[in-house]
């Protein structure tokens, strides 16, 4: 089908929004602008898998058992014929065809001559099918339900500027069968994730998004200001210590998939809110929550793609496998020939090793936090495959439980796909006295300049005074998930609102 040539970069817009005004002007004065009275009762999509065989529901056999439509969608393409026309329409599901014709649609055959691309029309009539062969609505009613006064990108070249599709993501999803189905797969992948835990006795909760102490992360976090009762406050940039006071309070399977804040940069990876699932499982160490991530990604992806195997960035992933399992350490020593065992914890040395790799560090940086940096700088970009990174030091994990093999690492892991971080998970620390010993280590950390460094929260220290039993904790970034799961390389593909900059101002 030929379509009236939409508008293009080149048209004078301001032209086309005028004369669209004109005609909704003229709908107001008949009085019969933007109508609210149609019911929907078929779906484009719906009409199209229900009818798709072309042998068994011909145009003739449409004429033996009729089958009447109403729906209504977007008016994407338009072909003018004189006394008759056709035609296409999008709503949620899909697209279909319309065929218009004057002897049956009478003084409404107008409203198909003024119709512009972009409006929404109301539609009624019976199927059949064209001798092309495409399913098509043989209309006997069309009304305009709204007037679009601004044109659609030209179909040819859709939306070129990807920063226009960030800011008009409205548009974007009219006119981009790709957005379209990034942003139903993602609710697909939250669906089928929070399914996984249901039934495996997860409990959903609600936790405070404005904190009173920002903690459960190391990240800087956005300010508010409560008026009414004068406090200074967070946004969230974790639920971390909410969800383990509820553990404490014997809510022993929880999870939360919620937005977290962090006043941070903006990259292909980052982006100033986030979405995460958040759990903590009683009685588990980190060894089982690895199992539990491992599975719930691998369970998830073949629910909504039917498969294991994906393609990320050019690059083949497999989820099918079990994942590797992999110490910091080793990783270190295996990217870092140059490296001893005996460099690991010897500030000295891990100083002039960073110099070296031309890593900036700070004075306060102790041998786990160089180790982390290196780790950042030299490992983390070839982990292509699934690779549980594991036996963090203490310095870089002020929440996790300190490993009994050696109490200057924890038990604690990461999990990174196409060489990018996608879970974060350990054992938790339940032992009051030493988080409040790795607490005030934060404070000192923060005095020293590092603005990420944790608060101390006096309330979680006496909610461990309660007493938390044995517990395992996962975080997952949704949005990278996403990401994998779509083949998408920049973190905006996947928000339906990216943060952008002002456009004027």
């Amino acid at each position: 089908m030929t379509d009236t040539t939409p508008a293009t970069p080149h048209a004078d817009e301001n032209h086309l929004i005028a004369e669209r005004r004109a005609k909704l002007a003229a709908l107001r004065g008949q009085g019969i602008a933007f109508p609210n009275d149609f019911r929907r009762i078929d779906y484009a999509g719906d009409l199209q898998a229900e009818f798709a065989d072309v042998e068994r529901w011909t145009a003739e056999a449409f004429d033996v058992t009729p089958r009447r439509v109403a729906l209504g969608g977007r008016v994407l393409l338009k072909r003018d014929m004189g006394k008759a026309g056709f035609a296409q329409v999008q709503d949620e599901s899909g697209r279909i065809q319309l065929w218009l014709k004057k002897d049956l649609l009478g003084e409404a055959f107008d409203v198909f001559k003024n119709l512009d691309l972009g409006d929404i029309v109301a539609v009624e009539g019976e199927l059949t099918r064209t001798r092309t062969g495409e399913l098509s609505v043989k209309a006997s009613s069309l009304r305009l339900l709204t007037k679009a006064l601004r044109p659609l990108p030209d179909k040819f070249h859709g939306m070129a500027d990807i920063e226009q599709r960030y800011r008009q993501r409205y548009v974007d999803l009219i006119v981009t069968p790709e957005s379209r189905d990034v942003f139903v797969k993602r609710s697909k992948i939250i669906r089928a994730m929070r399914a996984w835990l249901d039934a495996r006795r997860f409990l959903e909760v609600e936790t405070p998004m404005m904190h009173y102490i920002p903690g459960g992360a190391t990240a800087r976090p956005f300010v508010t200001h409560h008026n009414a009762l004068d406090l200074e406050l967070y946004l969230r940039v974790a639920p971390e210590l909410y969800l383990k006071r509820l553990v404490v309070g014997g809510l022993e399977r929880v999870y939360e998939i919620n937005r977290n804040f962090r006043n941070e940069g903006v990259s292909t990876r980052h982006n100033p809110e986030f979405t995460m699932l958040e759990l903590y499982e009683a009685y588990a160490t980190y060894h089982e929550i690895m199992d539990l991530t491992e599975n719930v990604i691998r369970d998830t992806a073949l629910e909504v793609l039917g498969t294991t195997q994906l393609e990320w960035e050019g690059q083949a992933i497999d989820l099918g496998p079990r994942f590797r399992r992999w110490s910091m350490t080793d990783a270190v020593l295996e990217h870092n020939p140059a490296i001893a065992r005996e460099d690991l914890r010897d500030l000295d040395r891990m100083r002039e090793h960073c110099a070296r790799l031309r890593i900036p560090v700070k004075p306060s940086y102790g041998w786990g936090k160089l180790l982390l940096e290196i780790f950042e700088k030299t490992v983390e970009h070839t982990l292509v495959q699934p690779t549980f990174i594991t036996d963090h030091p203490v310095e870089v994990s002020p929440l996790a439980r300190a490993s009994d093999a050696d109490p200057e690492l924890t038990d604690r892991f990461e999990l990174f796909v196409g060489g990018r971080e996608l879970a974060n998970g350990f054992s938790e620390l339940n032992d009051p006295e030493d988080q409040a010993a790795r607490f005030l280590a934060q404070v000192q950390a923060k005095e020293g300049g590092d603005d990420e460094a944790m608060h101390f929260d006096a309330d979680y220290i006496r909610a461990l005074e309660v007493g938390m039993p044995p517990t395992g904790g996962l975080g997952i970034g949704i949005d990278r998930l996403v990401m994998l799961l779509t083949d998408r390389a920049s973190i905006r593909d996947v928000l339906l609102f990216p943060y952008m900059r002002p456009e004027h101002g």
